[in-house]
């Protein structure tokens, strides 16, 4: 009942870039400004969304800005009942929110902001510095299922081999790569997340008291 914080997450699939934002409800004001603070972080444009189908996406409003704010974007969905369609961020949910995060309730304003400078420190971490594999291919040997992976390579790497940065773009990220201490970085993360739950520990006894 009630509005509360959810997660909107977008995952680029060939170079692995991954996006997180909280929002405060799903009203289409919430998931506009989402998809804002997306956009003026992402070094390159979005030219294929391919978003969840819950309403909070696929409403007349939303599809306007998407037309309006992204130009020449193409728009998929995913099957009905195929969850698997989504796999990439059904996956990225798991290991970059709930792993952090858990499933608690959180819904104030203090909550949202302290969740969204988490996920600004997590978006910084995981793009620079974690490398990830790509599944390149299968093959059935002697019945059993054998997949071929990569070499591993972070976000940011992949992203510099994909040539599709601009100048300014790159130089951006190569100074924000120079200057972090990645270890630093885990700290603040882990002091982010001590944050988040205090404050809604803090609400929880207020509510209890009352």
């Amino acid at each position: 009942a009630g509005e509360y914080v959810h997660t909107l997450q977008l995952v680029d699939i060939a170079t692995g870039c991954s996006e997180r934002t909280a929002v405060l409800g799903r009203s289409q004001a919430a998931m506009v400004e989402g998809f804002r603070r997306v956009q003026a972080r992402l070094p390159f444009p979005i030219t294929h969304l391919h978003p969840d189908n819950g309403s909070e996406f696929f409403n007349n409003h939303l599809l306007r800005y998407f037309g309006e704010a992204m130009t020449g974007l193409r728009l998929s969905r995913s099957r009905p009942y195929h969850k698997n369609d989504n796999r990439f961020v059904e996956q990225k949910n798991a290991t970059l929110v709930r792993a952090y995060v858990g499933y608690q309730r959180l819904d104030t304003l203090g909550q949202w902001a302290a969740l969204n400078t988490l996920y600004d420190q997590l978006w910084v971490y995981y793009n620079l510095f974690q490398p990830v594999l790509h599944l390149v291919g299968k093959e059935v040997a002697n019945g059993k299922l054998r997949r071929q992976w990569d070499r591993a390579q972070t976000p940011y790497q992949r992203l510099l081999a994909s040539g599709v940065l601009a100048p300014e773009q790159a130089s951006w990220l190569a100074e924000l790569y120079a200057r972090t201490n990645p270890r630093q970085l885990r700290e603040d993360i882990y002091r982010a997340v001590e944050l988040l739950w205090q404050q809604a520990d803090q609400r929880r006894e207020a509510a209890v008291s009352r």
